[in-house]
Parts: structure tokens; C-alpha cells; sequence
């Protein structure tokens, strides 16, 4: 097969599955986003991947405005006109659509029929919702209202309309059955880390020694996008509370981005906060075996549908994760079977996992256990052939489907003008 891959986030995992499909033979080319900063997987061709694999970034002509909802939306617009280019120059047996934003999707969908593309939309967050609160804190009712329905209305079309759907979790199926959605074209996989790029090592690496990291106290870890669904101030409010409990601790993150630099100024002068940036992919695995805990923070509103793949990264890294998240979302089942410390993304949650954390130091063995049932768990759980396989039929199948016609759903609530259209 010819296959197109769009991964929007450039993320670890799902670069690891187009190597893994190159290397079945078939013709990749996995795309990613250029403009959106976020921590990268491998997009380096290498001389020991497949000859079948080829990586190429995409830029939009607009550029992004993250926070500001009519330049999000033209810049959306706008990427999707450069991928549909990509599209045009050649012939794919299937698309795969990876985190690709609410707008651009719209556009692509309308495309994909248009061309009579099979294309398979890997779902990886509902972004109807996240989108819909955007828009009730900024537009007044009944205007707000009518743009949430419109959101919803856009993804619950790109669900129905996509040939298969790949969810990561059973809370996307609930979710299209509560849109009155047939779900017998989804299939759940659950998300992963790759296993052979993420290895436990040495607390102290040529990382921390580049980077001068001090080697005594405690290093709490924060690696990954901050964005309107973490609460940095978390980050802060566990360090003083671990400090609080006669820990000597250090709180390191690595991310870029408005949030992160709000948490830097909020920091101020203090020795004990480093906000590094985002760090290189080759560079990961030891950024992560130099934590003693490595901390993800989710907001209840994105916790029934966001499953962050940095808890996946742990695991691999064999660290232990303080997960300050709701109880309901799936990673913090695994986080609690493997040891690591699960509460909830308030005060009173950082106090007991500051609280967690002094036993677990207490114990000089405790930390070095958790570790060790992390990586046993991803070892489990984690294998590319496995899930590789997986995603091979599915992608086969639909290769092999006719291909249905738009249903005509509106594609957005703003034109490529940037002009509100709700009627």
C-alpha cells in the first residue's frame, strides 16, 4: 500500500508505526505540522530505516495564532490547502489523519470525498468540546451556543463521513454513541511509547551534565506541551509542598510555549525551577531517566477524552508518575497499578502527592521498584508488532472499500476570511 500518515503533532508513537509500516514493505510518507511546537518524535530519515519511508514537515502559508480564534481558524484553513498540495502532487491508497485540528479537518473531509480518497481518522482528543468552552468563554449567548452545536456538528461529520475510525479509548465510542453515531467502523487501540527509543538509564547522563542539572536533590520532571488544559501553577504548588515535607527537591520543565512561560514568571528567580524548552528527540530518553518522578497534569474537563502520552513515556523510561488528574481518565489506572501516585488536580492533591513522594523516599528502594513495574508494563503493553498488526488491517481493509460521497455537513463556523458564518 501507499500510504500517507498524517501525524499533526509530530509526536513519538506514531512516527514509530509508519517505520514499523515501511518496514512491512509499504510505501510511507509521514507528514507533521512544522509551525506547532510541541515536543517531536524521530522525523530524521535515517540510513537504517526502510528505503519505503519518507518524512516530510508541512507549513502553512498564515502563520499560528494558538490563543486568537479567528487567526487559529485561518491558519487552520491554510494548512489545509498545504496538505491538500501535498495530496495533489501523488496517489495514496489511504490517508491516516492524526491530530489534525477541527477546522483543517473539515476542509480535508470535504476533500477526501471530493477525491474519493480512503482515508482513516485516528482520533486522538474530541476537539469539539475543547473548542466549544473556547467559544463560551469568549462569545455572549445565544452566539456561543450556536457555535458550540456547529462544533460538534463538524466532528461528530468527520467521525461519521471518516472510512474507519481508530479511538484511543472506550470514552470516544461512548461519545459517538451519545452523537448517535453507528460505531461499527471504530475500532479502539490505545495509545503507546516505543519502546526501543525510551530505555531506562542513569539517574545522572551526559544530559544532566550538559545541562548541569545538580545531582543531589530530589528532581520532579514536568516534559511535554503545557497548554489550557494543565494548570501550571500544580508544578509550583507541588515543589514547595514536597520542600514543606523536608525534601530537598528541584522542579524541571521541559516545554515552550505561553503557559510554560507564564509558570517562568511566575518562578521568577528561584534556582530551584528550570523551564528548559523542549528538548531533541535523541536527547529523551536521558531527559527522562534524570528524573527521580517524572508529574502529568490534566484539568477535569479534558479527562474523560485525553490520554497523555507522556504518562506512556514514563513507563518506558521506567520512572515513577505523579499523575494530578482526575480519577476517571484511563492513564491514571495504569499510573496506580504500577505504584505511582494518582490525585486530583487541586492543592489538596499536590499535598498527597508531596506526601507520597517522602515515604516513597523514605523507603531507598521504592522509588527503584516503581521504576521497574513501569517498564514491565510498557514492555507488556507496548510491542509495535502487535499494535502494528493491528493497524495494518485496518488500513488494508479500507484500501480495499469503495469510497462513500460527502454527506453535505457545513464545514465551519469561519470562512477562510476569517468571517463568522453561523447560519
Amino acid at each position: 500500500m501507499r500510504l500517507n500518515l498524517h501525524d499533526y503533532s509530530g509526536h513519538p508513537f506514531q512516527v514509530e508505526l509508519s517505520r514499523y509500516l515501511a518496514g512491512r514493505g509499504h510505501e510511507v510518507l509521514h507528514g507533521y505540522a512544522m509551525q506547532y511546537i510541541t515536543g517531536h518524535g524521530n522525523l530524521t530519515v535515517s540510513p537504517e530505516d526502510p528505503s519505503t519511508l519518507r518524512i516530510e514537515g508541512l507549513r502553512a502559508e498564515r502563520e499560528m495564532h494558538k490563543y486568537d480564534p479567528v487567526g487559529r481558524a485561518r491558519f487552520e484553513f491554510s494548512y489545509a490547502k498545504a496538505w491538500r498540495e501535498q495530496l495533489d502532487r501523488e496517489d495514496f491508497d489511504v490517508v491516516v489523519a492524526c491530530n489534525v485540528p477541527l477546522f483543517a479537518l473539515a476542509a480535508m473531509r470535504q476533500y477526501f470525498a471530493r477525491r474519493r480518497q480512503p482515508w482513516v481518522l485516528w482520533h486522538q482528543d474530541i476537539y469539539s468540546l475543547g473548542v466549544g468552552a473556547e467559544a463560551g468563554r469568549r462569545l455572549p449567548q445565544p452566539l456561543s451556543g450556536a457555535a458550540k452545536a456547529q462544533f460538534e456538528r463538524m466532528e461528530r461529520a468527520q467521525v461519521r463521513s471518516a472510512d474507519r475510525v481508530v479511538a484511543i479509548g472506550d470514552g470516544f465510542v461512548q461519545q459517538y454513541q451519545r452523537w448517535g453515531l453507528n460505531a461499527d467502523h471504530v475500532t479502539v487501540i490505545p495509545n503507546w511509547a516505543p519502546l526501543q527509543e525510551l530505555t531506562p538509564g542513569p539517574r545522572d547522563n551526559a544530559w544532566t551534565q550538559r545541562m548541569g542539572i545538580p545531582s543531589e536533590p530530589v528532581r520532579l520532571l514536568y516534559a511535554g506541551t503545557l497548554g489550557r488544559k494543565h494548570n501550571p501553577m500544580l508544578l509550583l504548588e507541588l515543589l514547595d509542598k514536597v520542600k514543606a515535607r523536608g525534601v530537598d527537591a528541584i522542579l524541571l520543565v521541559c516545554s515552550e510555549g505561553v503557559v510554560a512561560d507564564f509558570l517562568q514568571e511566575q518562578a521568577g528567580d528561584r534556582t530551584d525551577v528550570r523551564v528548559l524548552g523542549f528538548q531533541p528527540a535523541e536527547d529523551f530518553s536521558d531527559v527522562l531517566a534524570s528524573a527521580d518522578a517524572v508529574i502529568a497534569v490534566l484539568e477535569p474537563d479534558a479527562a474523560e477524552f485525553c490520554v497523555p502520552s507522556k504518562v506512556l513515556s514514563h513507563m518506558c523510561a521506567g520512572r515513577p508518575t505523579i499523575a494530578l488528574m482526575p480519577e476517571s481518565n484511563a492513564s491514571a489506572n495504569d499510573v496506580r497499578f504500577t505504584g505511582g501516585y494518582v490525585g486530583a488536580p487541586t492543592p489538596e492533591g499536590a499535598d498527597g502527592a508531596a506526601a507520597w513522594l517522602a515515604a516513597a523516599r523514605a523507603d531507598e528502594t521504592a522509588l527503584a521498584r516503581i521504576g521497574h513495574a513501569c517498564r514491565n508494563f510498557a514492555e507488556t503493553r507496548f510491542d509495535i508488532n502487535t499494535i502494528g498488526q493491528r493497524f495494518e488491517e485496518i488500513l488494508a481493509e479500507v484500501a480495499q472499500r469503495p469510497v462513500g460521497l460527502d454527506d453535505g455537513t457545513p464545514l465551519a463556523i469561519v470562512t477562510e476570511d476569517g468571517v463568522p458564518n453561523v447560519a
